[in-house]
């Protein structure tokens, strides 16, 4: 398993096919450049698919988000990447951002690697989070997102891109792409990798038909997820989202992880030296423990 990321990731990390037609798999990581651990498994699959030369129908290509924020290990340059995919800054087609020049950059990729006679075209977009959690799959509820997402066993959370404009998937979707956000764990957690190295493979076996015994890491690479990390499958969706200005003196109250509970009047945050409390019996989603970000946290309920 890789320990470091090197500099200067390449913006195409790997393309694998076996020549049968299939469906189009393009999975992006370190579309926010704390994030890396999508981006090392995507290596270590590149490198185990190069050397097992398994068949797959299909083409899956595997691409680099911010890549300047991921050389200097910080989550943007000059604005949230994963914000900045609208659809009036897409139609503009003018970069007036490092992360929208980064998102010119994505989408003339897609254009060409989605060029071929693909039977269908999926995505997966890999990310971790600031506080402890378990993994888990974020979708948007259009096309056929929904069903595809309960393919994979771990938590599900709805209605995220319907809250938040400007986000990667929000975007691929709207090309009429099939696909979710996977959100490993923490950022710094093992744990993390194991779960994209897992994920991106069972997106393998169940897009490209890939026959996961012929590769030589398995079972492990996708037990350490599927078996071992995975929380047993449920949905939540999302009740509340606590935004915050640039200007905003936010600190959540420490010790909360992703999913769980929180009761009605507890204590959450403080903001701008006022207490913030829940009104809600249910469960505290991506609290906020990083500098950079403006979405103190979420509050979710299970379905």
């Amino acid at each position: 398993m890789s320990e470091e990321l090197n500099k200067n990731v390449p913006r195409i990390i790997g393309k694998y096919s076996s020549e049968k037609k299939g469906p189009l798999l393009f999975v992006t990581a370190g579309i926010h450049g704390n994030e890396p651990s999508g981006v090392k498994a995507l290596m270590n699959v590149f490198e185990e698919l190069k050397k097992t030369k398994p068949q797959i129908s299909g083409t899956i290509v595997g691409v680099s988000g911010n890549q300047q924020a991921l050389n200097e290990n910080k989550r943007y340059i000059d604005e949230d990447l994963n914000r900045t995919w609208t659809e009036e800054n897409v139609e503009k087609n003018q970069p007036d951002s490092h992360e929208e020049r980064e998102m010119f950059e994505i989408i003339e990729v897609l254009k060409e690697q989605s060029k071929g006679d693909f039977t269908k075209r999926y995505f997966l977009d890999c990310h971790t989070t600031s506080s402890a959690s378990l993994p888990y799959v974020s979708v948007q509820e259009v096309n056929d997102n929904d069903a595809w997402a309960h393919k994979f066993p771990t938590y599900i959370i709805r209605g995220f891109s319907d809250i938040i404009t400007g986000d990667i998937d929000h975007y691929l979707s709207r090309t009429g792409m099939t696909g979710f956000v996977f959100e490993a764990g923490q950022h710094t957690d093992k744990t993390s990798q194991e779960n994209h190295e897992g994920v991106i493979w069972l997106a393998l076996k169940e897009a490209c038909n890939l026959d996961v015994s012929k590769i030589s890491t398995y079972p492990e690479c996708v037990d350490r997820f599927a078996k071992k990390n995975a929380p047993k499958q449920k949905t939540f969706e999302i009740l509340y989202r606590h935004g915050l200005e640039d200007s905003d003196e936010f600190k959540m109250q420490p010790g909360y992880e992703n999913f769980q509970k929180i009761e009605k009047g507890e204590l959450l945050a403080i903001q701008n030296g006022k207490e913030v409390k829940s009104e809600w019996d249910a469960y505290i989603f991506m609290p906020l423990y990083q500098a950079q970000g403006n979405d103190g946290f979420f509050v979710v309920n299970e379905v």
